[in-house]
């Protein structure tokens, strides 16, 4: 809780993984890859309920025993490729409610961020709590500005590939871009259970370093992650 506000922890985690097979139960730096989500969670002691949605019964157990809980199995409809995360939250909430389990605040917490901390969590809190907001997204800054990037022709000609006034800039010189990192959605309940986004005239950005932003979709990804976790994990 926090001001007075009960937070809802959602991590969805299905079975079927194509990018990293079977990477939420994994085990990265010595934990299943889902166990880093739920440390976080607990140990930012804002958190009321730490639920897991799953289709997968070994998942449902590592969650378990790393100290969440698992209300109820995902419909299968809702564990497929195609199936849409919103719809999948707000499942969710509609389980919550009809058990009279509203919270005030829910907050989605992607397993493939296991490098967030608890004090993001506590910081993504304070912010919506401030500005008055809605819903609260993590971003962090772009890794390569999009300046420097553009499509190519099948021939692969370069004549106009940069914008003029790019050429020579230095990357100082540059406005601030930033991209979604996937680590926390954070919305009051009321605004997110109806609606298809998490983006409004009152949804705020919280920033995140990128060394704790990686979002772990590849192996390489993965390779990452292990690496920064090893190094934190050795400095403790």
């Amino acid at each position: 809780m926090i001001n007075n506000k009960k937070v809802l922890g959602l991590i969805p985690a299905r079975a079927g993984s194509k990018g990293v097979p079977g990477k939420n139960i994994r085990k990265l730096a010595g934990k299943p890859l889902i166990e880093h989500t739920i440390k976080a969670a607990k140990e930012s002691k804002i958190v009321d309920y730490i639920a897991v949605s799953t289709d997968g019964k070994q998942i449902g157990y590592e969650a378990e025993r790393a100290g969440a809980y698992v209300p109820f199995i995902r419909p299968a409809e809702l564990a497929t490729d195609n199936a849409k995360g919103i719809d999948v939250i707000h499942y969710a909430l509609a389980w919550f409610e009809k058990r009279g389990l509203k919270h005030d605040l829910v907050m989605v917490l992607q397993p493939t961020s296991p490098l967030r901390s608890p004090i993001d969590l506590r910081e993504a809190c304070d912010l919506m709590i401030r500005t008055k907001a809605q819903a609260v997204v993590s971003v962090c800054e772009v890794d390569h500005h999009p300046w420097w990037s553009n499509t190519l022709p099948k021939d692969r000609n370069m004549g106009g590939f940069l914008r003029p006034e790019i050429v020579g800039a230095n990357r100082q010189e540059l406005p601030a871009f930033y991209r979604l990192n996937g680590a926390i959605y954070l919305a009051d309940w009321d605004f997110i259970k109806n609606r298809d986004s998490w983006y409004g005239p009152l949804t705020y950005a919280y920033v995140m370093p990128q060394e704790r932003s990686i979002d772990i979709d590849t192996e390489f990804d993965w390779r990452l992650a292990e690496m920064i976790l090893t190094e934190r994990n050795s400095r403790i």
